[in-house]
């Protein structure tokens, strides 16, 4: 007994930990021989994941624009979606990497797999796989039972915005990423899952790219009620592009509407706040039927 104390006391090394194995979102198997200790995250909703898991002080290295929570500012930064400094990565001591693999350029992946370091591929798609996410977060980190409470609570969040709007009369909602060229997001993005849960529907879901330039007609043959574009742009035009489009139904009846694109992009438990907003955009559309 007292040597299995010292051995906890230490950090737990020998008998204390076994394995720990968890499946990531490419489909791999992930197998730490003990909890991450030394963490670097390659893309935002990352960062925020392993922070709402309990790992945050486990993170010693991330992208830019790790911006949530504060703490995440102050995490040196060891690239970007473009470049990544693998020799200043190196010289962290990582023991684990969570890189998001469509985020992230082949070359990159491919530099991140031949340094020999346990990657855990991260690529929530749905809103479950925000909660799914924590909990194997969680698991890698040793923080299994701060990451099992983040991932009830954003269950709890979503499952009440469900029961409350999800049935409600359908509204088709065109969302805004970008303006030149026009972007939008497909059915496979998290995006439309939330729209779901609103009772909306995305005009462009079917399409095959996650996110697809589409044209200016294209837009006005699908005649969304609601158009939806994020405050964080850097382009003030943003959704007003729409405004000269009198026949367009969502400019005759004053639905667009701007939103915290961050909140509702980033596949983190935020989202669930970011939800609630849309959720209330589309009942004011609803509103402002004749």
């Amino acid at each position: 007994m007292r040597r299995a104390a010292f051995l906890l006391a230490l950090g737990g090394f020998g008998a204390a930990h076994a394995a720990i194995t968890v499946q990531d979102d490419a489909g791999n198997s992930v197998t730490l021989a003990k909890p991450a200790q030394r963490v670097v995250s390659t893309a935002p909703h990352i960062t925020e994941l392993l922070f709402a898991a309990g790992g945050g002080e486990r993170v010693v290295g991330a992208m830019n624009f790790s911006d949530y929570p504060e703490a995440a500012k102050r995490i040196p930064v060891i690239g970007s979606n473009a470049t990544i400094d693998m020799e200043r990565l190196l010289a962290l001591r990582p023991d684990l990497l969570v890189v998001w693999q469509t985020g992230n350029t082949a070359r990159q992946l491919e530099q991140l797999k031949s340094l020999g370091i346990p990657i855990f591929y991260s690529e929530p798609k749905k809103l479950e796989d925000v909660a799914t996410s924590l909990t194997r977060l969680g698991q890698l980190l040793g923080t299994d039972a701060t990451a099992q409470a983040a991932a009830s609570d954003y269950r709890q969040k979503i499952g009440k915005l469900t029961a409350t709007y999800a049935q409600r009369s359908p509204v088709k909602v065109f969302y805004q990423i970008w303006e030149k060229p026009l972007f939008t997001l497909n059915g496979e993005h998290v995006v439309s899952d939330a729209l779901r849960v609103c009772g909306g529907r995305n005009i462009f879901a079917s399409l095959k790219v996650t996110a697809p330039s589409v044209s200016t007609e294209a837009v006005l043959q699908e005649n969304p009620e609601v158009i939806l574009g994020g405050e964080q742009h850097d382009n003030q035009a943003g959704i007003n592009i729409w405004k000269p489009y009198k026949g367009l139904l969502a400019v005759q009846r004053n639905n667009l509407f701007m939103l915290d694109s961050e909140q509702l992009v980033r596949a983190t438990p935020r989202i669930a706040d970011g939800i609630a907003v849309l959720c209330e955009k589309l009942e004011t559309a609803r509103r402002h039927r004749p």
